[in-house]
């Protein structure tokens, strides 16, 4: 069994029932501020016992850790922690200060750690259904904003759907494949190069309901309205863990028992690659509101990422999770930026609202502009390596057409980011924004930092991200 393995999960299954607990014997009112910071230790606490467990498979087959598991859960971790960080001060002013969304996000980030984690086909759709349940909820935990409700009910519906399709999909490589294990679904298709159709209608469906929680273009339509209406500490979450933990899965899906069908897979994953790239990229420039842009962005994001996995190398691979870790800095300090928009107490999210903000406050414009030219891929920040890696990459898989696309996307793409440093820097002032709280602050400024000295850490980021990419590889 070797339980042990899976002590990160337990030890924050149980922090989130303590989390629980806690909030419902307190008052009303009183649970949210203990409640975050009982949380907040919890991520330190997980964070330390990820590092420190050993390697391995356990529960009979179902759970697997391993260096890239390592890898893509501290990732989920840090977001997670973040998130909660941002929410302290936002939620207390828009009046979403109930501990039952911070029991929420830390019951999401188990099922991203489980979905990390998976070694069967029943375990990767338990820990989907257990982070996206909580993520429905979550969207929709502001009551008074109708666009919440909205953003809440679309979430639902389209992601049942989506894992309807996933579920089917599963169903149908178990029935054709007489497995659900990876390592038992890897040696049937080695053993057997002919693909039935059966087995190939049950990986596109899988590859669905993937795309979908990743937001790849087709199955993207609700990710600009939903990132509008959730309150922006979740939409920060929802762009980052749950995203990873999908991506993760990818990994390990295309590259472990679907390895040896690359050759039929890797067309559909450079093309979904392509189109989330362009309709990202085009997409986000008709945008006035930042956080729909935001959304569009992250489908290009997306795209980019995917690049790396349609090389189906392990320069690929690394080149991929180090583009996720950039993701992540850039898009965490956005929204923390984002967070900050209000006046008189009220929430702004216009990209215009940003007017002259280099000169009414020119500590947190600046965070923005780095952000936006990390976006962009200007060197030397943060985003540039991660989309220099991935098209090398490419590149060095012969992927001339997906990476010439790409860089051209690139370009259409640094329109939108650099509008908003234009706006920011030479547009007239408009009111000053309200005064931001310590805690988003804090993470404006150490994203910001880290997007800006990300080049410092290449080389170990790399080490660590070749020794992640190669354990998918055994």
């Amino acid at each position: 069994m070797n339980w042990t393995l899976a002590i990160p999960e337990i030890a924050l299954s149980i922090s989130g029932l303590i989390i629980l607990l806690w909030g419902a014997i307190q008052k009303k009112g009183n649970a949210f501020f203990p409640c975050a910071i009982l949380s907040i230790a919890a991520f330190v606490a997980v964070g330390f016992l990820t590092l420190t467990v050993s390697n391995g498979v356990g529960y009979n087959g179902l759970f697997i850790n391993d260096e890239f598991s390592r890898y893509m859960k501290i990732l989920i971790i840090i977001a997670g922690f973040l998130s909660i960080i941002l929410s302290i001060d936002f939620n207390g002013k828009n009046d979403t200060n109930c501990f039952e969304y911070i029991a929420l996000i830390v019951f999401s980030t188990v099922g991203a750690m489980v979905m990390v984690s998976s070694n069967d086909l029943m375990t990767l759709y338990m820990g989907l259904e257990l982070s996206s349940l909580a993520l429905y909820i979550l969207c929709a935990i502001d009551r008074k904003n109708v666009f919440s409700a909205e953003s809440g009910v679309k979430y639902f519906v389209l992601g049942s759907v989506a894992s309807g399709i996933l579920l089917y999909g599963i169903s149908m490589i178990y029935g054709f494949s007489g497995g659900m294990g990876y390592s038992t679904i890897h040696q049937i298709i080695a053993s057997n190069h002919a693909l039935s159709a059966g087995f190939a209608v049950g990986l596109v469906f899988v590859l669905v309901g993937l795309c979908f929680k990743i937001s790849a273009v087709p199955f993207h339509m609700w990710t600009p309205d939903v990132y509008q209406g959730a309150p922006t500490p979740v939409t920060t979450f929802l762009s980052t863990a749950p995203k990873f933990a999908a991506f993760a899965l990818f990994l390990r899906l295309m590259i472990g028992p679907f390895g040896h069908l690359s050759p039929q897979w890797q067309l559909l994953i450079e093309v979904i690659a392509i189109l989330s790239i362009i309709i990202g990229s085009v997409g986000a420039i008709a945008q006035t509101n930042i956080k729909r842009m935001m959304a569009y962005s992250s489908i290009s994001h997306m795209g980019f990422a995917l690049v790396g996995l349609a090389a189906a190398t392990p320069d690929g691979v690394m080149g991929t999770l180090i583009y996720l870790t950039t993701y992540l800095f850039m898009n965490v300090g956005t929204f923390a930026v984002i967070a900050a928009m209000s006046r008189k107490g009220h929430v702004v999210e216009n990209i215009n609202d940003l007017a002259g903000l280099g000169k009414t406050d020119p500590g947190i414009a600046t965070a923005m502009a780095i952000f936006m030219f990390s976006m962009a891929g200007v060197p030397p920040l943060a985003g540039f390596f991660g989309k220099f890696l991935v098209f090398k990459a490419a590149l060095g898989a012969d992927l001339y057409s997906l990476t010439i696309i790409g860089l051209l996307a690139s370009a259409v793409g640094a329109f939108f980011y650099l509008r908003i440093v234009k706006i920011m820097f030479f547009d007239k002032a408009v009111e000053a924004l309200d005064q931001r709280s310590l805690s988003l602050s804090f993470v404006t400024f150490s994203m910001g930092t880290l997007t800006l000295v990300f080049m410092l850490f290449l080389s170990p980021m790399i080490q660590m991200g070749q020794i992640a990419a190669q354990s998918l590889f055994h």
